[in-house]
């Protein structure tokens, strides 16, 4: 009888416990060398990752954008 009521504590302590544990959100390793580092975009001044940024060569330095609309009026 002991060994029945452990096994449903067991049991409900799962389905409890394994749906928290789900949503918890680990750390996700970045490969060596990625930075998140903010960068401005000249156009619209809003700031993004770099990584994610468009990035062009001007004058012979490294511009990042938003969006390639940003890019594009930055060309003009």
């Amino acid at each position: 009888m002991r060994v029945a009521i452990l096994a449903v504590w067991i049991a409900v302590a799962l389905v409890v416990l394994l749906p928290l544990l789900r949503r918890r959100s680990w750390p996700v390793p970045r490969p060596p060398g990625t930075s998140d580092e903010l960068v401005k975009d000249p156009v619209c001044g809003t700031y993004i990752v770099r990584s994610r940024a468009i990035s062009r060569a001007v004058s012979g330095n490294a511009q990042y954008f938003c969006s390639a609309e940003c890019a594009k009026r930055f060309g003009r």
